[in-house]
């Protein structure tokens, strides 16, 4: 599983036991005509569009309610892999994860 470092802004792998991941925030939103995408977290400039404010909010208001880690499904998933998405399940199903919504303009 693929988290969002809340303060590097970078993604870190999580393998293992559930119970060994750290807690993470996810984010739940509604899907505009362009996100941010897991190739896109390794482009320069990706910062700079403006998709990335929710990601950024999130961040923002994950580290105000003492997360380190968040999940964002458009983000933290490689859909160019289809051997990820056959593997895929909600974050939501393991418990671990805390919903957070995030208001953007």
């Amino acid at each position: 599983m693929r988290l969002l470092n809340v303060y590097t802004r970078q993604l870190e792998e999580f393998t293992g036991d559930i119970q060994d991941r750290p807690r993470y925030a996810i984010l739940s939103h509604t899907w505009g005509k362009k996100e941010i995408s897991f190739q896109d977290l390794s482009r320069f400039g990706h910062q700079k569009r403006p998709e990335y404010a929710k990601i950024e909010g999130c961040c923002e208001q994950a580290i105000h309610d003492g997360y380190g880690y968040v999940w964002v499904d458009t983000c933290c998933i490689d859909k160019s892999s289809s051997a990820e998405l056959s593997k895929l399940s909600t974050p939501c199903s393991t418990g671990i994860g805390m919903p957070i919504s995030v208001t953007s303009t």
